[in-house]
């Protein structure tokens, strides 16, 4: 559907609707592109005053170099560990765990969605202290996953609302072409990877592009797991410069840029499967 269309411009004609819609869209790309320019443009130049945000005299490096000095780069390493191996776990999860949901019928199933469902409307908050006591000590296990990587990945290994995007398109797979392998003498394993999975493709990439977002905004995590701050990871790391005094607004706007590329570079990867997944899903809807 075309924008002006859906604004109940199209019908308009003339100048002053010619006029009308430029200003409109200008607008629109003011508001929505202006924070992202001025954060390029700052991000690359040498702010003249480092304590007042105002366009740079020329353009540079610096930012980024000083924010080097300050281990930025090793938290965006930290960050792309934590994402990488989180959201690998969380997509085997999330796919394993919707088949059982989609294709097995067991007593309880619609408590387990329901718990599903209770889990993305508790905030994180809520669940500081019980998942600090957790990971200080594994029940059963006696493991301590505070100061480890493993604490910040293990937690977002199930994502509820993964897990139902991905049951939910998995319903929608008609069951006889599961039937039409079995015929073939195909496995249960096999007709999964073969041929559920391949068509999942599309709600893969949305599960993709949100979990990606998701564990990348992780600040309570990570908060209460890294024991040192060379285990921080780039959102508290963001927080940290924010509150330092000696740090410009130079620095600040690069450690921003880098924290903000990442997200863009994981939407142009799924793009494709990403706005499949989202049309797939208003027409089976």
């Amino acid at each position: 559907m075309r924008f002006d269309s859906t604004l109940g411009l199209e019908s308009k004609r003339g100048p002053l609707a010619v006029t009308l819609k430029t200003i409109l869209y200008a607008a629109i790309v003011i508001v929505f592109l202006g924070p992202l320019v001025g954060l390029l443009i700052n991000a690359f130049g040498a702010v003249p005053d480092p304590t007042r945000f105002s366009l740079p005299d020329s353009f540079s490096l610096d930012n980024f170099i000083q924010a080097g000095n300050r281990k930025v780069f090793l938290y965006l390493l930290n960050s792309f560990v934590v994402v990488g191996f989180g959201l690998l776990l969380q997509m085997i999860v999330s796919v394993f765990a919707a088949y059982a949901l989609a294709r097995k019928k067991f007593r309880g199933m619609t408590v387990v969605l329901l718990l599903m469902l209770v889990t993305m409307m508790i905030p994180e908050e809520v669940i500081i202290l019980p998942l600090s006591a957790v990971l200080g000590e594994l029940p059963l296990i006696g493991t301590r996953l505070i100061g480890t990587y493993a604490g910040m990945i293990l937690p977002i290994g199930a994502w509820g609302f993964s897990i139902l995007v991905m049951t939910e398109f998995m319903k929608e797979v008609p069951v006889e072409l599961e039937e039409a392998a079995r015929i073939d003498g195909a496995g249960e394993m096999r007709t999964f990877f073969t041929i559920i999975l391949p068509l999942c493709r599309p709600a893969i990439g949305v599960i993709g592009v949100f979990g990606f977002t998701m564990i990348w905004d992780q600040y309570v995590l990570p908060l209460i797991v890294a024991t040192d701050s060379d285990q921080w990871t780039l959102p508290i790391a963001l927080r940290s410069l924010r509150s330092d005094e000696e740090v410009g607004i130079g620095v600040l706007l690069a450690a921003s840029l880098l924290a903000l590329l990442p997200s863009i570079i994981a939407f142009l990867a799924f793009q494709r499967q990403f706005m499949r997944g989202l049309t797939s899903g208003a027409i089976k809807g």
